[in-house]
């Protein structure tokens, strides 16, 4: 059972009742993150994460993680392009100092001086670390390469400059126009009572003010350049790829058909013929990427600088036989179990559960329920894929990024 609350001043409670469980997965959104950041405080959404974590008026770090400890719950935090999320899970009986504690954090942030500067550099020791992980830092820089200079290409961990320049003044300014009630969720998924959860998070929250505020959203431009950076690693790293469609659009549907055909698991098109057939790489897949203002789609691969080539060509192939055919009845009713076998899979964490309702009302200003994300994949035709397939693959050129020891680093 999913229901929805929303306090006189715009802060939005979602909860979900599951009453076999013992736990309570609970979650504290902001509708803001990297993508609403500008060159100067690149960064600022991630590293405020990390410093509401570093204590309140009440409570010091150590005492935040203390409470969470002693009763074996979990606390943990994430920053996406579009929104961070603070979250908690705990035994039922604990929901109530979950909720304080997170509230706590989200409201009462003592931003002590002296702790961001200590926390900057834990961050830029995270960033170096990224940096030093070609595996993940091919898909910054392929987002960087086909959006460019528009906000959703932006790292969301930001630069070690931009970081490092950060200012407690700016974090304020930043929190008081993102962080407003209008931009808030707060959702739990477990065993929990509705009415006790709303009367809670309205005494919490009830008191914070403010409208959100920022820069006009638009599409961004698709570049289809290839870019290759010099890097003295033993694999090459890469990424290739297209447009994809925003969470707007319902083409997004037949593109996860392609994904999950194409590179989503061990039974998938280029898992079998690059990795399995052709002994060619260990990691290969592909994955689809959704938000407000536009998508991508994107393959990754790790191989020998001497298989490069020859892996592309198997990419460049599957794209084209798909763009031009379209998948196979088998094919499709594959992708459509996997695809509804993870979502009701999914189910079966509060956690998942927590989130796909929070990231629903932020996208949508619904929860869209479980039977019609289902429908909408179930009744995805031939038709829609190969119209997908096609102008994505045969309509487009195909814009790469890679990492690895070339003697050039742009072509």
């Amino acid at each position: 059972m999913i229901r929805k609350d929303v306090l006189p001043n715009g802060v939005c409670v979602l909860t979900e009742t599951v009453p076999h469980v013992q736990s309570v997965s609970v979650g504290v959104w902001a509708g803001s993150g990297s993508r609403d950041e500008d060159d100067s405080n690149q960064g600022i959404s991630h590293f405020l994460e990390h410093v509401l974590f570093k204590g309140t008026e009440t409570r010091t770090a150590r005492q935040i993680a203390d409470e969470f400890d002693s009763v074996g719950g979990q606390l943990n935090a994430f920053t996406e392009k579009e929104y961070t999320c603070y979250f908690g899970r705990v035994l039922k009986e604990h929901l109530p100092l979950a909720v304080d504690v997170l509230s706590d954090m989200f409201l009462n942030s003592k931003l002590d001086p002296d702790e961001i500067e200590l926390e900057k550099g834990v961050v830029l020791e995270e960033i170096k670390r990224h940096e030093d992980s070609p595996d993940d830092l091919i898909h910054d820089m392929f987002v960087q390469l086909v959006w460019g200079g528009h906000p959703l290409g932006r790292p969301v961990l930001g630069t070690s400059k931009t970081v490092g320049s950060l200012t407690r003044d700016e974090l304020i300014r930043f929190m008081q126009t993102r962080y407003t009630p209008d931009a808030v969720v707060v959702a739990a998924a477990g065993n929990l009572v509705h009415e006790e959860f709303v009367e809670q998070v309205a005494s919490l929250y009830g008191g914070l003010t403010g409208a959100k505020s920022g820069p006009s959203r638009a599409a961004p431009a698709f570049s289809v350049e290839t870019v290759l950076t010099h890097k003295d690693t033993e694999q090459v790293h890469f990424c290739i790829g297209t447009q994809g469609y925003s969470h707007l659009d319902d083409a997004k549907y037949p593109l996860a058909i392609i994904d999950t055909t194409l590179g989503g698991g061990m039974s998938s098109r280029l898992f079998q013929e690059v990795r399995e057939t052709r002994g060619l790489a260990y990691a290969i897949g592909s994955y689809s990427a959704s938000y407000n203002e536009g998508g991508l789609f994107a393959v990754y691969g790790g191989t020998s600088p001497d298989k490069l080539k020859e892996v592309l060509e198997v990419i460049k192939e599957q794209f084209q036989d798909i763009g031009t055919s379209g998948v196979s009845d088998m094919e499709l009713t594959r992708a459509k179990n996997q695809i509804r076998g993870a979502l009701v899979l999914g189910q079966e964490n509060m956690s998942n559960r927590m989130m796909r309702m929070a990231k629903s009302e932020l996208y949508y200003g619904r929860v869209i329920p479980m039977e019609e994300l289902i429908d909408k994949i179930t009744n995805v035709t031939h038709a829609d894929v190969k119209q997908v397939a096609r102008r994505l693959f045969i309509e487009s050129d195909f814009p790469m990024a890679a990492i690895g020891p070339f003697q050039i680093t742009r072509q």
